[in-house]
């Protein structure tokens, strides 16, 4: 959050109460959350928020670079650092916990561009989602796995 303020003083932006409590609930949410999810989380915590002012402060967090949106979840998440102009922001989602982990990539980014320029191509958005795993799931996985060999050979 102290980052969220900073850039909002910085830029001159109003960090209104309902901006405020829809940052708060995105950044201790480590999968995407839907525009709904976010009105029941506020509601549970006592404020009822209509959906139409939600999707009003998901689109400012992301139009200023304080949230993404997850394309293929049609769901947002808090943004973990400040990105380069050429990085490439990549989401690692897992399939089976929906842990979803940001990371960055300058020379992604700086390849990409590459690729784009060469053919005329103008990027809007520098954002790759990638589906797997995460270690968590693939351990436990492996140790069911284990566990069912182990259960076999008996």
């Amino acid at each position: 959050m102290a980052r969220v303020e900073a850039l909002c003083a910085q830029k001159g932006l109003r960090l209104t109460a309902l901006r405020r409590r829809v940052m708060r609930v995105l950044a201790e949410s480590h999968s995407p959350l839907g525009a709904y999810d976010i009105v029941e989380r506020l509601a549970a915590g006592g404020e009822q928020s209509p959906p139409m002012s939600v999707y009003r402060v998901l689109d400012f967090l992301v139009a200023e670079g304080l949230a993404h949106r997850i394309e293929s979840r049609n769901a947002y998440l808090a943004c973990a650092h400040p990105h380069g102009d050429e990085d490439v922001v990549v989401f690692l989602i897992c399939n089976q916990c929906g842990l979803t982990q940001e990371v960055s990539s300058h020379a992604v980014g700086r390849d990409l561009a590459w690729a784009a320029r060469a053919v005329g191509f103008t990027p809007r958005q520098r954002v790759l989602e990638i589906a797997g795993q995460c270690a968590r799931c693939h351990a436990h996985g492996a140790s069911e796995n284990d566990a069912s060999a182990d259960k076999a050979e008996r």
